[in-house]
């Protein structure tokens, strides 16, 4: 009997566009492999198709809020259906910036330093503050946001213009900026998929040049490190996958200078589009698209 797969995308984040694409390849991948599957959104329809399919697994492609923040997943829970991805605590805990940083820390995971600002200072003050933490230039950024939406590196210049762009969130994080070059790796299940690395022609991996083809960001794998840096990266990675009780696939954005890794963030939900890195560390490994989906619905099972 063929399986039936739900495939949630959509959505309302910011991500919407990016999570539509992740489910129009998976969709496409599953069907061309004799899957049964049906898309859709996270709105008032979804109990009734999740009732008339009667799904044997919910793919979870949605990005950024309301999709990979514990939000979503504590409704699948309550209907019982096994759904990929971590689960309800583990995604609350990846999507806010200021408890992973927390985690990483007490668990002694190199993070760049960082303060929560949540527009209670003057602009002197400000100024200063950050030159007495860290100094210029630092990266501001929503400390619930995915895929580097509204993330900006700001010198004493600018900071104060940028920091009007986000004015509409209750608290930003204002990071150390760590140069060096940007590495992410994956992690499936318990297996480490492996790592890839990044050089945009922006200034750093953000929005556009993680999805506008025409940004021309170059991948570079295999990742040019010695093999014990490579051991220790991986190492890292699976820690950080496991100290967040995360299940499925996730992604860790790394900055390395200086021979060290500074872990940024984890993300529960990386995308599934043909830009994005995780089909492409596998595919490296000989983990084609199919079967990379494949892996991720095994992982799949109802967080208890």
């Amino acid at each position: 009997m063929k399986k039936k797969i739900l495939i949630i995308s959509g959505g309302i984040s910011k991500e919407r566009i990016i999570s539509l694409e992740t489910g129009k390849q998976v969709a496409k991948e599953l069907k061309k492999n004799n899957y049964l599957v049906r898309s859709c959104e996270p709105d008032k329809d979804l109990l009734s198709a999740i009732k008339d399919f009667k799904p044997n697994c919910i793919f979870n492609a949605l990005h950024g809020q309301f999709g990979e923040d514990g939000y979503i997943q504590t409704i699948l829970e309550t209907i019982g259906i096994p759904y990929t991805h971590s689960g309800v605590i583990a995604s609350a805990k990846a999507m806010d910036k200021e408890i992973s940083k927390k985690i990483f820390l007490k668990n002694k995971i190199l993070t760049p330093k960082y303060f929560i600002y949540n527009f209670n200072k003057t602009n002197k003050e400000l100024i200063s503050f950050v030159k007495k933490k860290f100094n210029f230039p630092v990266v501001i950024k929503p400390i619930n946001e995915g895929s580097s939406v509204n993330v900006y590196i700001c010198t004493k210049n600018n900071l104060l213009k940028n920091l009007k762009f986000l004015k509409d969130y209750k608290k930003v994080m204002i990071e150390q900026f760590i140069p060096g070059r940007e590495i992410q790796s994956a992690i499936i299940g318990k297996k480490k998929l492996g790592a890839i690395e990044l050089k945009p022609k922006r200034k750093f991996y953000d929005y556009q040049a993680k999805y506008n083809s025409n940004a021309k960001t170059e991948h570079i794998i295999p990742v040019d490190l010695p093999k014990k840096k490579y051991k220790a990266l991986m190492n890292i990675t699976l820690k950080a996958h496991n100290l967040m009780g995360c299940r499925g696939v996730t992604r860790s954005d790394f900055k390395y200078f200086k021979g060290k890794f500074y872990l940024l963030e984890i993300n529960t939900q990386p995308g599934m589009t043909k830009l994005s890195l995780v089909p492409e560390i596998s595919a490296y490994i000989g983990i084609n698209f199919i079967n990379l989906i494949k892996l991720i619905l095994k992982d799949a099972s109802i967080n208890k």
